[in-house]
């Protein structure tokens, strides 16, 4: 059974394109969502949230909650069409951002939570 590229890009041990199921594809969707630059890619130059830039701005409930809806907002735009974000929660911990994810799969239901980490953070 054929699945999904996993991401980050690498060789499965038979020399081969690594695959994954549909909900670590999921998952990894989210991550690329969340943390590349609006400007990183080439052809979608819209694309992203931009969170790593936010990893050394000052711990405020302001920054806080204009960082959920942000995330909120990214996700709705580029993944509304695989799932729906029920909750966002997001950490600035000593330059260590943690964004909460509680979303449901719209192909069958179900309900996930993760936790998605800057590079170089510690979840």
């Amino acid at each position: 059974m054929a699945g999904d590229v996993d991401f980050p890009y690498h060789f499965s041990s038979l020399g081969r394109t690594a695959t994954t199921d549909r909900d670590d594809h999921i998952r990894d969707l989210i991550q690329q969502v969340l943390f590349t630059a609006p400007g990183e890619r080439v052809m979608r130059p819209d694309f992203g949230a931009g969170l790593l830039a936010l990893v050394f701005e000052p711990n405020s409930e302001t920054v806080a909650a204009a960082t959920q809806m942000l995330v909120q907002g990214s996700l709705q735009l580029y993944l509304s069409h695989l799932i729906a974000v029920q909750a966002v929660e997001v950490v600035n911990d000593d330059a260590a951002l943690r964004v909460g994810v509680v979303y449901t799969v719209l192909q069958d239901r179900t309900t996930h939570s993760a936790i998605f980490s800057a590079p170089g953070g510690t979840p």
